[in-house]
């Protein structure tokens, strides 16, 4: 199983931390390690000082496929979850300033919070309507819609499968909306997916 990530897909996200618009998909992993399951809590490392919350919808890959046609991308994905990718924006920053890789900002242990509750893809009405959100310490932080998203489901799945072979049970988070912020011991994040809560994670 291999968590597959996308950034910069959606443009209030990208206004806000300054970035350029991407004309493809932005990729990135986290490793196995970084998953985090059954509403586990979520131990701030010492090795970061500004650890920030970012709430994605998640794919759950059902078959494995490589080259991937658009039209056909739908085929490969059975459920929707969500997920929170942790990120160390200290580590990123100083990553981004030399030109490497953010692979320690945002892989390291439980940066990849996922939700107990995977809804089968025949449940939506329709995919480009899926909102969610995720609350602070009972305060809404982020709230965002799949209509919003520069790059669509099934055009992310067949832009990845172009370079990476996708497996049943791959997971791909598939970008963040606006609001990300913060996080501290003592904090619970909490997310929604069409109105009903679906992630838990304590910071401790």
């Amino acid at each position: 199983m291999k968590i597959l990530a996308i950034g910069r897909n959606y443009a209030a996200h990208i206004a806000e931390l300054h970035n350029e618009t991407p004309t493809t998909p932005v990729i990135f992993d986290k490793p196995e390690t970084a998953l985090l399951l059954n509403d586990a809590p979520f131990y701030f490392p010492e090795f970061s000082q500004d650890i920030h919350f970012e709430i994605e919808l998640v794919l759950r890959i059902c078959k494995e496929g490589k080259s991937i046609e658009p039209p056909f991308a739908g085929r490969y994905y059975d459920a929707i979850g969500l997920g929170i990718d942790f990120t160390a924006r200290d580590l990123q920053g100083h990553a981004k300033a030399k030109g490497l890789p953010w692979t320690l900002a945002k892989g390291f242990n439980g940066s990849a919070p996922v939700g107990r509750v995977w809804k089968p893809v025949s449940e939506f009405a329709d995919l480009r309507n899926i909102s969610f959100s995720l609350t602070q310490n009972g305060v809404e932080k982020q709230r965002g819609n799949s209509g919003l998203m520069i790059h669509s489901f099934d055009d992310i799945v067949s832009y990845i499968s172009r370079f990476i072979l996708l497996k049943k049970g791959d997971l791909i988070f598939t970008g963040t909306p606006e609001g990300v912020g913060p996080i501290a011991i003592g904090d619970r994040l909490e997310g929604f997916l069409e109105g009903e809560r679906v992630l838990t994670c304590d910071i401790r």
